[in-house]
């Protein structure tokens, strides 16, 4: 047998309707709101940044033809209409830009296992105590504040010229990064394997290893992967200060206005990204596959 479907009276309706349209009036009020007082922020902080808009709007065709300028050769030619010229330094290039990788590769590398051995300090139900915690909470964020270009400067004046500033920097902030992430993980996990491991007589460290680990290590190796790529871009630019890289002859074909070697190299940066990008991206999606099979 059929149920009717009840109707409801015509003062009922308009009453939900005007109710509708004022909740509408009231969200729309609010978002007005935030964006005017956005608009408001953003102009006191021009101001108290001393912004000049009128320099702003009248120099910014200067950044159109730039980027106008850097797809053309010496000759006036298009840059693809000359290949071998427009990469005429591809072998250099390619050695600075495997240089960029190792870097990477090495700061991710070791500030993955700088951030396994601190993030277990770091996390509510692993950490000694509240101090632990509270010191190694703040030593992470210490780490991930400061830009890698302000440490590789640091270690610029230290150590000198070359690569090993870039790889101490993305280093110390990929401790910082990932610490925070792992920490995040093992905050997360299932405690009763721990448990059972520390009743059953393990120390700390042996708990970790047989009743931890085996948890979260697909996630660990996700986000150690994300980052390498976030590294990546950041070894790209290293050599703005002397770190080493790719960037260190990108700095010098902006400076000494060779344009179409700035295309040429940054078109070799942002291709290795890419595939770096797609080949992390279906690790790691294996591995979360894999995480959630289990």
């Amino acid at each position: 047998m059929a149920h009717a479907v009840p109707r409801l009276q015509d003062h009922q309706v308009e009453a939900l309707s005007a109710a509708y349209r004022s909740a509408q009036l009231a969200k729309r009020r609010t978002t007005l709101v935030g964006v005017l007082l956005l608009a408001v922020l953003i102009l006191l902080a021009g101001r108290v940044a001393e912004v000049d808009l009128a320099k702003l709007w009248g120099n910014a065709h200067q950044l159109t033809s730039y980027l106008g300028r850097i797809f053309y050769l010496e000759n006036g030619k298009l840059v693809f209409t000359d290949i071998a010229d427009w990469y005429w330094g591809l072998g250099r290039w390619l050695s600075r830009l495997w240089d960029t990788l190792l870097i990477a590769y090495l700061g991710t590398l070791l500030g993955a296992i700088g951030a396994f051995f601190l993030c277990f300090a770091a996390t509510v139900n692993l950490a000694v105590n509240p101090a632990q915690r509270f010191f190694a909470r703040r030593f992470l964020e210490f780490c991930r504040t400061v830009p890698e270009i302000v440490f590789a400067l640091i270690f610029v004046v230290a150590f000198g010229l070359g690569p090993v500033p870039g790889v101490i920097a993305i280093m110390i902030h990929t401790v910082g990064a990932l610490g925070k992430l792992f920490a995040e993980v093992v905050e997360n996990i299932d405690m009763k394997p721990v448990e059972g491991a520390i009743a059953a007589g393990a120390t700390r460290w042996q708990a970790i290893r047989y009743a931890v680990v085996p948890q979260v290590l697909p996630n660990f190796a996700s986000y150690a992967l994300l980052r390498f790529e976030i590294n990546v871009r950041g070894a790209s630019v290293m050599g703005f200060v002397g770190a080493g890289g790719i960037g260190q002859d990108l700095i010098e074909a902006i400076r000494k206005f060779y344009y179409s070697d700035v295309s040429a190299i940054l078109l070799l940066i942002i291709a290795t990204v890419m595939i770096i990008d797609v080949v992390t991206e279906r690790i790691r999606h294996r591995l979360i596959s894999l995480e959630h099979g289990r």
